[in-house]
């Protein structure tokens, strides 16, 4: 690749080198890049700066390579242009992130097949017929130096990751806290210990607490925006927001074999204007694809915020399903603002990337009432985005680890009535992570929810969401 020698870049370097005194180990990290195929050629002039400086720089993802842009999504083989960026940019490492599994088992095989770097996962078990080659460590030589590095993928509830549980059909997971002391050798034989976690910032926290030595914990999955990394209990965690807003450059000196101070730096990629030419190259190759710019439909005005984009997405699925209520889980609404103006087809693919099926089910107001306090349960703490009803949500107390009340509302404001039979829409993915009783398990579409709202909009021509919300918050 090119090398370009960013200012910036150079900058932090310098200020970099002026305090070493021993030797030092640099970590450039992504995390939750999401198919943000369009930045990686940024960083792909990043990297060519700072390698040109330190030859032996490290470049690790925390997982969620993919999930989020059409033109990464729908290729075919699923996420090839991705790992082809990261095979370009020469990515040394990459965790398992939850979305890793969103194309299925031989999906993951596939793409793990196409990567010319290791995924590192030690609380997952991979039967030899699934194809999967993970591995639960690597060690690097940097000048010497013996960095350890540990992959960790997240295990949510059902003692799987979050997604659907046909994704990871054959493969087994352990919790974290129940895998890394089995690796406490690798630290001892390592001067840089490090661990590369697709599993939350607060769950970093923790092992930090249990296992403090380790020098550095790469963080991923909550999509925390740290202003270069926090040390807690002697650690430094380091994470970024969602699809590239910044990447973090850790340097880390070592004397004597043990690590004697760590520095991390955030690097704005909107404060680069350098984009190297064969990654940009790549990204027309892949981007040549005339009917994601199909224009569908016009939004009337800006509309911010995650409840407006949802209560746009189940209105969507509950017209084209002729259903009286359509449900989504807050975090499968994907972006929070959209501006006045044209909606395309690859608009539609970004807030709706899953590729998900909708599933349509009879359910009283009580059966809708448990599901989506289950849903909510399941996706973090989140409370669902609905169409045709309404809620009134009451918390225990400020912090909306539990809910104490949920009053649901009919589209003319009345009380839902808990016995009263409902044609309800959801996905396959809400239906499947919502564990509560219900005698209708649905009938799954052989559409996408994605193709719902493209058709619906094309009826529609035009929408305005602009501050429209399906539930109330209180404590």
């Amino acid at each position: 690749m090119k090398k370009y020698f960013l200012s910036v870049v150079t900058l932090v370097f310098v200020s970099i080198f002026s305090i070493a005194h021993g030797e030092t180990v640099r970590i450039l990290s992504t995390n939750d890049m999401h198919s943000a195929i369009e930045k990686m050629p940024q960083i792909a002039a990043i990297v060519d700066s700072l390698r040109a400086i330190d030859p032996f720089l490290l470049v690790l993802s925390g997982g969620d390579n993919r999930t989020g842009n059409p033109y990464n999504d729908l290729y075919e083989p699923v996420s090839y242009p991705m790992v082809s960026m990261m095979n370009l940019i020469g990515f040394d490492a990459s965790a398992l992130g939850n979305h890793e599994y969103d194309s299925g088992v031989k999906g993951l095989a596939k793409v793990i097949s196409l990567s010319n770097f290791p995924y590192l996962a030690a609380n997952i078990s991979c039967p030899p017929e699934t194809g999967i080659q993970v591995v639960p460590y690597q060690i690097f030589n940097v000048k010497g130096i013996k960095v350890g590095v540990l992959g960790i993928t997240q295990v949510g509830d059902g003692h799987i990751p979050d997604t659907h549980p046909d994704n990871v059909k054959g493969l087994t997971f352990q919790m974290p806290e129940e895998v890394i002391p089995q690796y406490k050798w690798l630290t001892e034989e390592c001067d840089v210990n490090v661990l590369l976690t697709h599993v939350g910032f607060d769950v970093d926290i923790e092992l930090a607490k249990q296992f403090p030595y380790y020098d550095l914990i790469v963080s991923a999955h909550t999509h925390t925006q740290l202003e270069g990394g926090e040390i807690h209990n002697g650690v430094l965690i380091t994470q970024n927001g969602y699809q590239l807003p910044r990447v973090t450059l850790t340097t880390l000196e070592v004397e004597n074999g043990k690590v004697v101070s760590k520095k991390a730096e955030n690097i704005f990629l909107d404060k680069f204007t350098k984009r190297s030419e064969a990654a940009e190259a790549l990204l027309k190759h892949f981007k040549n694809s005339p009917e994601m710019e199909r224009v569908v439909g016009q939004m009337l005005s800006d509309i911010k915020g995650y409840d407006a984009l949802g209560v746009m997405m189940t209105d969507a699925w509950a017209e084209e399903c002729n259903c009286d209520i359509a449900l989504e889980n807050y975090g499968g609404v994907r972006y929070d603002f959209f501006p006045a103006g044209p909606i395309t087809v690859k608009d539609i693919l970004n807030l709706d990337p899953f590729l998900n099926s909708p599933v349509v089910m009879n359910l009283s107001g009580k059966e809708l009432h448990d599901m989506l306090i289950a849903c909510f349960k399941a996706d973090r703490n989140r409370f669902p985005i609905t169409s045709g009803c309404t809620a009134v949500v009451t918390y225990t107390d400020s912090t909306k680890n539990a809910i104490k009340k949920l009053e649901l509302f009919d589209a003319n404001g009345k009380k839902l009535n808990m016995k009263k039979k409902y044609r309800v829409v959801t996905n396959n993915y809400v239906a499947s992570i919502a564990d509560s009783p219900r005698e209708d398990q649905g009938v799954r579409g052989d559409v996408t929810t994605s193709d719902l709202i493209t058709h619906w909009l094309e009826k529609k021509g035009t929408v305005d969401y602009q501050g429209r919300s399906s539930f109330t918050e209180k404590w």
